[in-house]
């Protein structure tokens, strides 16, 4: 009786390692993008180098640390904010 069941726990072994993983086979992988932050383009890159700038050169000009601080925020960076204010809202419409 013994060989007979010996046998059949081949049988069940050899069924479970070449039978079964080709019943159950595994989902596609489906190619999904990662949502993470997009490359900088180059425009981007110069509105951020353009950004560092202009408020660099009105503050040569205008020398805010001698007291003209108010002429200088209002020249100097509220142009900087408020055209990347307008930039971020124009790219929430075109989404």
């Amino acid at each position: 009786m013994t060989g007979i069941s010996e046998i059949l726990v081949l049988v069940l072994l050899i069924c479970g390692i070449l039978i079964l993983p080709r019943m159950f086979k595994p989902a596609p992988k489906s190619l999904k993008k990662k949502a993470g932050p997009t490359p900088f383009t180059m425009k981007l890159r110069a509105g951020i180098v353009v950004s560092i700038l202009f408020p660099l050169l009105f503050a040569l000009i205008l020398k805010p640390w001698q007291g003209d601080l108010i002429l200088y925020v209002s020249i100097g960076i509220l142009p900087v904010a408020l055209a990347w204010a307008l930039i971020w809202i124009l790219a929430a419409q075109k989404k």
